[in-house]
Order: C-alpha cells, then structure tokens, then sequence
C-alpha cells in the first residue's frame, strides 16, 4: 500500500471515528433526548416481549390441560359404543325372561329365545376383536389355559385338554381371560 493511500484510508477512520464521537457525544443537545426515547423504546419492546411470553406459556399450559382433559374424556368413555351394543343383548334377555314367565308351550320359546341371545352375544363380542380361546382337545398351553386340574382319560392323550370349566377369550392378539381346563394325564394306569 502507497502511503497516499495509508493517508487516505487514515483520513477515511479519522471521519468515520469523529462521525461515530458526534453520534453519541453527551455534549451534544440532541444526545439526552434520543437516549431517553432510546430507552423508552427498548422498554416497551421488553414488556411486550415480557407479555407475549407470558401468553404463550398460558397457551401452552392451557392447552395441556385440554389435551389431558380430552385423554380422560377419551380414556373413560371408550367402552361406549360396546356397551349400548350390549344393552342391546341385555334387553333381549329380559324379553326372553318375559316369555318365560307365561304360559303355554314356553319352554321350547324360552330355549329358542336364549339361544338366539347367546348367538347376538357371541356376534357381539366379535365385533369388538373378542375371540373365543379353543381348549378342547388342544394341547395344553399355560399362555392360553389355566389347569385347574388334572385327570386320567383314557380317550385324551397326556397333555391335552379334556374337560373345559370356563371358556378363555382373547382381544385381538392378549389373552384376557385364560380357558379354565381339566387336563388329561392319559390312561390310568
């Protein structure tokens, strides 16, 4: 670099230096006032800044509490639509009760009346993923049989089920009641 242009660029920060000085010289008249609407001005954008937090943490809190309060809602009445399905079968027992109790040829009616209940019942539950465990005659299988005991049968091999005391059922895929089984320990001997 010449020295001409050493001066110049020299000269260049001496005026940008004093240009800088002028800009916040105490001295100057102007100086006190735009400090102070300065000041005033990063105040205000501090509060506002301060307030629109605050909502957002209200909005925030307040939107936890109406996904927690939906989660509930959600959570406590899932079983509705079973349940009104339910009382549907519910109601066609007390009518089976009514015929029941009259007179005349009931008891075939009462049988047949039941056994169409049962059938409502059994569709029902399959509508909801809630399957029927099989246990007789399989294999014994402690994730989907309780033994509740076992016996000597000379028509069922050792280790199968030959009696079932309670009928196990699964939704979906989890067992949530195990079959109740008697299970054979083969021919006595």
């Amino acid at each position: 670099m010449s020295n001409e242009q050493a001066n110049n660029k020299n000269e260049v920060d001496v005026v940008i230096d004093e240009q800088v000085v002028d800009a916040v010289d105490p001295s100057s008249d102007d100086a006190p006032e735009t400090r102070d609407e300065e000041m005033e001005r990063l105040r205000t954008q501090a509060a506002e800044a301060d307030k629109r937090v605050l909502q957002a943490q209200a909005e925030a809190e307040n939107f936890r509490k109406r996904m927690r309060r939906d989660f509930d809602d959600q959570l406590k009445f899932a079983s509705t639509n079973l349940i009104v399905d339910l009382l549907q079968v519910h109601d066609n027992l007390n009518r089976a009760l009514e015929a029941a109790s009259g007179e005349g040829d009931s008891v075939s009616g009462l049988r047949d009346g039941v056994a169409m209940v049962a059938k409502q019942l059994t569709d029902v539950l399959a509508k909801y993923q809630v399957t029927e465990i099989p246990a007789m005659g399989e294999e014994f299988d402690p994730n989907h049989h309780e033994a509740i005991s076992q016996m000597p049968s000379p028509d069922v091999p050792a280790g199968q089920v030959s009696h079932v005391a309670v009928n196990g059922f699964k939704l979906h895929d989890r067992v949530i009641r195990p079959s109740q089984v008697v299970v054979s320990s083969g021919a006595a001997s």
